[in-house]
């Protein structure tokens, strides 16, 4: 790059916000990859008699479009530098289109990091995750991951 990415960030930046419906293949999907197949999950029947009332996405499922959203944002710096701290606040359900959003907070030049509000807010506005995430630009690790795997 060439420009720092750090030195492009400022604080009340918004991120660019990522959408993604969410059914229950998508859900199904998910178990399949992370190898949770709780019933609450996956079996609609089961799930019914929960007080959800049905299915719900995993919680993880969410916070894999926050970490989509801060890589499209900051590239190699969030995957090598990143962190989060969420709650969960109300449960992700087939039907729903949720919409991941954040803006920078802070940005500290003494190390170099910048610290952003995150959320997934579901299709009536209603946050269903929400947090802060921190990224750490060390030095010569800022840029696109084709960057450095050349290396």
């Amino acid at each position: 790059m060439d420009e720092d990415l750090f030195d492009k960030i400022d604080v009340g930046d918004d991120l660019e916000p990522v959408v993604r419906e969410i059914d229950q293949d998508r859900i199904n999907r998910y178990s399949e990859a992370s190898g949770d197949y709780n019933p609450i999950h996956v079996d609609p029947e089961f799930a019914q008699k929960t007080r959800f009332g049905g299915t719900i996405a995993h919680g993880m499922l969410g916070l894999a479009f926050i970490s989509q959203m801060m890589t499209n944002q900051f590239e190699y710096a969030w995957i090598d530098g990143g962190e989060m701290e969420v709650e969960f606040l109300a449960p992700v359900r087939p039907g729903d289109s949720i919409t991941t959003r954040g803006k920078v907070i802070e940005k500290s030049e003494v190390d170099r990091s910048i610290t952003c509000e995150v959320y997934c807010e579901n299709q009536a506005a209603r946050k269903v995750i929400a947090g802060k995430a921190r990224i750490s630009f060390l030095p010569g690790v800022a840029g696109s991951c084709a960057e450095h795997l050349d290396a």
